[in-house]
């Protein structure tokens, strides 16, 4: 594995023996992510005895990773004492109401430099966690105490249509109105119940957290050598870069199966981070992604099977949680799950799922014509195509008859959306992960004319130049790129060869996602003969060889395509994106790539465009209802720190709870002034949408309209919209044109895909 990073990586240059002195707190990071178990002593002990010349004369010479297993063992012995100590502070009574602190995220905090240190960070983790199952409890119950006040009440709004029917037999009405009262006081005294009833039995909270942790002693010992091998060499190959690895035998045959059966049967790729089981993506159109209820950096805590108790998954190894969640199709998973804009286990909710194997038809793209208001109270029609990913052929495609690719359906959109009237079009690419670079270049040659769409640079230099050979453009009218945080890959150069070209206003959070760079997956089974004659299962090693750049030289990597109009977003907020990853190789440019002759958008046009947009921003009431939603989101993500008193965490959760519920109002209020809209499908529309019962009994009353695949109250496209209307509009302003057409477009005899 070495040779091959030492010979091909594109960042073998950079990295030097030296470096791998930051293998063994990388691998002790590996092992401990919160860093609560292993000792500051330990981690000064081990970085002494293994330098960096030592390991990588261990490991590069010698093919030795003894320190994998010594750290281990050291472990091992932290984590058996500390559970030991867990359980005798669960026995003793534990203040709750103190002002103490502790800080959930310590990824990135310093180990307790010694055992009493340790001693009094777990005194406070221990009250947090306690706190967390307190407030969770109290929820479920609240929860129970709200279904039978919500049934209570609706018996008495019938009770009392039936009276009022009555109206002319005094003696009923009299009997039928002290049930009445009899009925309402029985709702009030519930009520009341509900609300000076303990919380939970703190006893109840306790045996929780214990089954917790004698959970992670059970699994301590179900570590195999392959694991701590693949976490070891891992953390050497992370020294190059993020999106290199090691995967162990078991790994690797996992990640042999194709992507999207690789993501056991809810459509979710899972990752365990810091302890939790963490969604890492979801797969357009599989039934996590149809369900609406998850996202990624979810964590999941818990897993039930119809008709079984949950069972705490925290501390348990992936692959015995992926045995769990996997199933046959049609049978329903039941997952508890903590979203990941909460903080602490207050905001748990159960997430029911019908697993079901990835349809391609229902990841393929798909669009729709919106009807976009104007001042003058007429309408503009506009279309959008959303993109779920950049998907390829199926391998049987000669087979069915029916040859699929995102570009192919793509095109079949643009012309279904021109036919029907739309005059400009979005490409909304937001939550795009990538895929086929092929599909990527014939995408962006349905807008452009015949060019460069991007460049691929190896360690050496050398250059590989993918040109769009359309010999026809399919679409030259107005176009705007909706993208996020999430848009990566395959997204990023669609993106920006469109800005390059000036043929697309982009629109989005302040930047992509910033994957600038190709892998490649090498089974070291063929690597020596020896490997490839041994019976024995061998594991793989994934490294970046090549880089992508865009058109006029500018990298994708790193600092991704930057939006020509941002807008307000949570994202922004979040540790999304390569730039927040360890050893993420640099953003840089190159030369533009040879016959590019594309330019970008006049500044007058964008300046525009933004000074229209951030006037709406400013008025708006949507755009009000953002920036409190995401402030609300930033001031949380700003509290490092949680306080240890459960009376103060109550009321915090409290006051979120009620500013969930006014966000929603005014949300819902807002959302009757929907874009009237016309769906259009490439294959037969997926499914209604997978949802589990809900717990608020309003819904119960009051169930939502059928589910749709565009929401009534998407703030980023109906600004997307406005923006491209607004640039429509400049055709009338032949100051803003480029050359002989207005922004935005081609000429007309550039359709044929000459240069322009």
């Amino acid at each position: 594995m070495i040779k091959l990073f030492e010979l091909y990586h594109f960042n073998r240059e950079r990295v030097h023996s030296n470096d791998y002195g930051n293998v063994i707190p990388d691998y002790m990071t590996a092992l401990d992510g919160q860093h609560l178990f292993f000792l500051g002593v330990d981690k000064t002990y081990y970085t002494t005895k293994y330098n960096g010349a030592t390991v990588y004369s261990k490991v590069a010479y010698n093919g030795d990773i003894d320190p994998a297993f010594e750290i281990y063992g050291t472990y091992q012995k932290r984590v058996k004492e500390r559970i030991t100590w867990v359980f005798d502070a669960l026995k003793q009574p534990i203040d709750l109401a103190s002002n103490d602190t502790f800080a959930p995220d310590r990824t990135k905090a310093e180990w307790p430099e010694t055992a009493p240190d340790s001693d009094d960070l777990w005194r406070r983790r221990l009250k947090f966690e306690l706190i967390s199952e307190l407030l969770s409890q109290k929820e479920e119950k609240a929860k129970i105490d709200a279904k039978a006040v919500a049934k209570d009440t609706k018996e008495n709004k019938e009770l009392v249509k039936k009276t009022a029917t009555q109206a002319a037999q005094p003696e009923i009405l009299e009997t039928k109105n002290a049930q009445v009262t009899a009925k309402d006081k029985t709702v009030v005294a519930k009520t009341d119940i509900a609300k000076a009833s303990p919380l939970s039995s703190i006893d109840q909270a306790k045996d929780t957290v214990r089954k917790r942790y004698e959970r992670m002693l059970k699994n301590l010992d179900d570590i195999e050598s392959g694991d701590l091998a693949e976490l070891y060499l891992t953390s050497i190959a992370a020294l190059y870069d993020p999106h290199s690895n090691y995967f162990s035998a078991d790994s690797y045959e996992e990640f042999s199966i194709s992507m999207k059966l690789q993501l056991y049967g809810i459509g979710a790729m899972l990752r365990l981070k810091d302890d939790y089981c963490t969604i890492e993506e979801l797969v357009p159109g599989g039934p996590a992604d149809l369900g609406h209820q998850l996202k990624p950096g979810d964590k999941i805590i818990a897993v039930a099977q119809d008709g079984k108790a949950p069972v705490d998954i925290i501390g348990m190894k992936l692959r015995k949680i992926v045995d769990m969640i996997r199933g046959q199709k049609g049978t329903r998973v039941h997952l508890v799950v903590e979203p990941a804009a909460t903080s602490g286990s207050s905001g748990k909710k159960e997430v029911i799922i019908v697993r079901d194997v990835v349809k391609i038809d229902s990841a393929r793209a798909h669009g729709a014509l919106f009807q976009v208001p104007e001042k003058d109270g007429k309408t503009t029609a506009l279309g959008v195509i959303t993109l779920p990913e950049f998907y390829g052929p199926a391998d049987d495609a000669s087979n069915t008859g029916e040859i699929t690719s995102a570009s192919r359906d793509t095109a079949k959109l643009i012309k279904q959306l021109t036919e029907a009237g739309a005059q400009g079009i979005v490409l909304d690419l937001r939550h795009n992960g990538g895929g086929f670079l092929a599909e990527a270049i014939n995408l962006a040659g349905l807008f452009i004319p015949q060019g460069p769409v991007v460049q691929v640079v190896d360690s050496a230099g050398d250059r590989q130049i993918d040109n769009s050979d359309n010999k026809k453009i399919m679409y030259t009218g107005p176009l705007a790129v909706l993208t996020d945080r999430f848009s990566a890959s395959a997204s990023e150069i669609v993106a920006g060869a469109l800005q390059n070209y000036g043929r697309a206003i982009v629109i989005g959070d302040t930047s992509t996602h910033g994957k600038g760079t190709v892998q490649q997956v090498l089974d070291m089974k063929n690597l020596t003969k020896e490997l490839h004659d041994s019976k024995d299962k061998t594991g793989a090693t994934k490294l970046t060889i090549q880089k992508f750049y865009l058109p006029n030289g500018s990298s994708t990597q790193l600092n991704g395509v930057v939006p020509d109009i941002n807008l307000p977003s949570i994202n922004d907020f979040m540790q999304i994106g390569e730039s927040s990853l360890p050893h993420a190789l640099i953003w840089d440019r190159k030369a533009a790539a040879p016959n590019f002759t594309g330019h970008l958008l006049e500044r007058k046009v964008i300046d525009q465009l933004i000074m229209n947009s951030r006037q709406r921003q400013s008025s708006l009431p949507e755009f009000t209802l953002l920036r409190k939603n995401v402030d609300w989101f930033k001031m949380r993500q700003d509290e490092k720190l949680i306080r240890l008193n459960l009376d103060e965490r109550k009321k915090e959760k409290e006051a979120d709870d009620q500013f969930t519920k006014e966000i929603k109002k005014e949300r819902d209020l807002l959302a009757k002034a929907e874009f009237t809209h016309k769906e259009f499908w490439v294959a037969p529309p997926p499914p209604k949408k997978i949802k589990a019962p809900s717990d608020n009994p309003e819904d119960q009353l009051n169930p939502e309209d059928e589910d749709q695949a565009y929401p009534k109250m998407d703030i980023y496209l109906r600004e997307a919209f406005r923006i491209l209307d607004d640039a429509m509009k400049m055709k009338d302003k032949k100051d803003f044109w480029v050359s002989n057409h207005p922004p935005l477009t081609l000429a007309a005899d550039n359709s044929d895909g000459s240069k322009l």
